[in-house]
């Protein structure tokens, strides 16, 4: 009800002013806030404003008297008239607000048919960073990167239908001295490799990762090999560049599987990207008087960060061997993202979606960045953190042999499960369906559910994976959801062709109105998830919607209304499945016609 709240924040000020001038005038440009929020509770009404309680103390009144002044204001206004009933003052002074029906039918007719369910589009777009995914070259996505993905995914999905441009960067892992090693593992056991197009398949990245690694740790000139090998990488050697280019272009294939699996897109720009403006980074923090030179090392010290002996600690931008590292990488990124075209990306919005245990890390570039003055006013740097994925036992989830669980075998169980139940379901109802139709169901089920249960935690804390838990059909779960729009799409069916969208709504049912308010809270749900980076309020609110619609379902006929109510019941069956299916959308998840 974003619409009508905004209708009601003009009127509520306009009340203040009116009431009181002098206050409002001594209040500045702002003004006066009437604190306008949703009501707490349905028996309140539809709204609550809570500013007469700040002002009893500077206007020396009683906040019932303000909150009388301010409906007495109200009342005389015809447009508020026709927006509300009449308001009510409750308790010390909170003013409920109440929105007239005729006008809530208003605001269903005009989302019927209206592919953005009544969610404006932002008055000013701005170009947004989503920075997120991002795996390590020659290394297997893991169930860690799983939260990154889909996460960051959801988050470029909203930002994107709120109207912002988005560019969505995959900052994976492709440069550093772990090359040295792989190199020269490479040249030493496929030189044909290098020699001829496609003449070896690396096959499991992670094998020669580990193969690559166990040398480099038990044989001593191999290591020594693998340092030399790294600054030759890094000093252009055209045969050290086509090895790097071979085991970056096999990764990138094994990533893109898991990406088209999960319907992710994204824009590959790896650490590598930033090379060229790395000695950028130094002059730039030479030159505003941040770099302190510390043990041979180039420093800036942070402020209000001390380690356990009391002193700053500092963020290294330079090693003490003229090496750069992550802090540098990320701090060039930063500045490349917010300036100006066509020398940057010209972002108004930065986001970083990682683990929470690069917090700190974060936590001092963005410092750096900003004493640096890097990031334009009026613009954000934001670190999207999240937490562990557990296992049922509490600890961080492992295989059996205590592994990392690789993405791709997750994904796999997630399907064979998914189909497993749809079989033993099929079974039960004595149905018959063709493989094409099973394989279809259990691999959008199952992808459904790995999704939902992630993005439905809130994303700070840590949460326990399970699979017989979000492939359940009761509870906050993938499968309920896409059932509940299954159910909705088949009530639509034996609705046959009856138009809705020119029919007279009207609702006189409890289960109705209590279905209508829910329908009109999609556009602030969006706007909340916008502002805050919480997908999660996106879940809650789907799965809180499509319990409001089964207890409609199940109170009130649909079907069997009569001729006057079944238009406006079917109406709200149209816009309950248009929003599950547009907010699974947002959350990256497909959705099914039948299950």
């Amino acid at each position: 009800m974003l619409r009508i709240a905004n209708a009601l924040e003009i009127q509520l000020r306009g009340a203040m002013q009116r009431a009181f001038p002098e206050a409002w005038a001594d209040a500045g440009e702002a003004g006066l806030d009437p604190q306008l929020a949703p009501a707490s509770k349905p028996e309140f009404g539809d709204f609550q404003s809570n500013g007469a309680l700040p002002l009893a103390k500077p206007l020396k009144q009683a906040p019932r008297q303000i909150a009388t002044a301010m409906v007495e204001q109200l009342q005389a206004d015809t447009a508020f008239s026709e927006l509300c009933l009449e308001a009510q003052i409750a308790g010390p002074g909170f003013i409920n607000l109440t929105i007239r029906p005729e006008r809530l039918a208003a605001e269903v007719a005009s989302r019927l048919g209206d592919e953005r369910l009544g969610v404006p589009p932002v008055q000013v777009a701005a170009p947004v960073v989503v920075d997120f995914s991002s795996p390590n070259i020659a290394k297997e996505m893991h169930v860690g990167h799983l939260r990154s993905t889909i996460i960051g995914d959801s988050l470029a999905r909203v930002l994107e239908f709120r109207g912002h441009p988005v560019l969505r960067l995959n900052h994976v892992g492709d440069w550093g001295t772990q090359f040295g090693m792989l190199i020269t593992h490479l040249k030493q056991v496929a030189p044909d490799a290098l020699e001829t197009a496609d003449a070896i398949d690396l096959g499991d990245l992670v094998a020669f990762y580990r193969e690559a690694k166990k040398r480099f740790d038990d044989d001593e000139a191999f290591q020594t090999t693998s340092r030399e090998e790294v600054v030759k990488l890094q000093g252009g050697d055209p045969l050290s560049l086509k090895a790097w280019g071979l085991l970056c272009d096999q990764s990138r294939r094994e990533f893109q599987k898991i990406y088209d699996r999960l319907d992710i897109r994204l824009s590959e720009r790896g650490e590598s990207f930033y090379n060229p403006f790395l000695p950028a980074v130094i002059d730039g923090l030479k030159q505003v008087d941040l770099l302190v030179t510390d043990d041979g090392a180039e420093c800036v010290f942070l402020e209000g960060v001390s380690g356990k002996d009391g002193k700053p600690l500092p963020v290294i931008v330079q090693k003490s061997d003229g090496g750069f590292n992550y802090a540098t990488t990320d701090l060039a990124a930063i500045r490349y993202r917010f300036a100006a075209a066509p020398d940057g990306d010209a972002a108004c919005r930065v986001i970083y979606v990682t683990d929470s245990g690069q917090a700190n890390h974060f936590a001092g570039v963005f410092q750096v960045a900003e004493r640096a003055g890097w990031i334009p006013d009026g613009s954000r740097l934001e670190h999207v953190p999240f937490g562990l994925v557990q296992g049922e036992d509490g600890k961080k989830l492992k295989t059996r042999a205590g592994d990392t669980v690789r993405l791709r075998d997750l994904l796999d169980e997630a399907v064979e499960r998914a189909e497993a139940d749809l079989r033993s379901r099929l079974q039960d109802e004595e149905r018959s369906e063709p493989e094409d139709f099973i394989n279809h169901v259990a691999n959008t089920v199952g992808l459904a559910a790995v999704k939902y249960a992630d993005l439905s935690q809130n994303r700070i804390t840590n949460y326990q994976f399970s699979f017989d838990r979000m492939l359940a059909l009761h509870g906050n779960t993938a499968p309920y959801l896409l059932y509940a729009l299954v159910r909705i799409a088949g009530i639509a069916r034996k609705g046959g062709d009856l138009d809705v969208s020119t029919a007279q709504l009207q609702f006189s049912e409890p289960q109705e109105w209590a279905l209508v308010r829910e329908l009109l809270k999609f556009d602030a749900v969006i706007a909340e998830v916008e502002e805050e980076l919480l997908p999660n309020r996106l879940c809650s609110y789907l799965f809180e919607l499509s319990q409001v619609f089964n207890r409609f379902y199940d109170q009130v006929p649909v079907l069997k209304a009569d001729a006057a109510s079944l238009p406006s019941r079917l109406a709200l069956c149209r816009l309950t499945a248009d929003t599950l299916k547009t907010g699974l959308g947002l959350l990256g998840i497909s959705t099914l016609e039948r299950m």
